[in-house]
């Protein structure tokens, strides 16, 4: 048997995703495929925050915001290797932080697919999805998106401490 190293078993999985989404793209049309795989990512993203809680175990919600960002940072890597995305996550304010992705494998694959018209980015439902997990409540919005034609894909969160979660 042959040493073949670490294997990158983010990026198998994730190909088999990609796979997923022409299947139901080609037989039910983009729409479908797309709310599909919002749901699915909403999903996918609470439990890998869930997962993340449990086995941290960390108070994060009375964490100042740059101690939370360094704590929340941990999630989505949990989901994607540095290899696979880039982005940034900084405190702008005691309650809020933004996030700017600069690149991100799903989009290269989308284009190579020749999917990428039609696409419907989940990055929001996901963001909830991380979000709920956690147990906070948090207004979130994009206000830039590669998938729009912009450089970046941009988010701001605020995170509401006043005692309410939805977890």
């Amino acid at each position: 048997m042959t040493d073949t190293g670490e294997l990158p078993l983010h990026q198998f999985w994730w190909l088999h995703d990609a796979r997923w989404y022409q299947g139901v793209k080609k037989r039910f049309g983009q729409d479908v495929a797309n709310e599909i795989n919002a749901e699915a990512m909403k999903f996918v993203a609470r439990r890998v925050a869930r997962w993340f809680v449990a086995r941290d175990g960390v108070d994060h919600v009375k964490l100042p915001m740059d101690e939370f960002v360094e704590y929340f940072k941990q999630v989505p890597r949990a989901m994607w290797p540095q290899d696979m995305t880039n982005y940034q996550h900084t405190a702008v304010g005691e309650d809020t932080f933004e996030t700017v992705v600069t690149e991100h494998f799903a989009l290269k694959m989308l284009k190579a697919a020749r999917s990428f018209d039609g696409y419907r980015c989940p990055c929001l439902e996901m963001r909830a999805g991380w979000f709920e997990g956690l147990g906070l409540d948090v207004e979130d919005s994009r206000s830039a998106c590669m998938t729009h034609g912009d450089d970046v894909c941009r988010f701001r969160a605020t995170v509401r401490r006043d005692g309410s979660s939805t977890g």
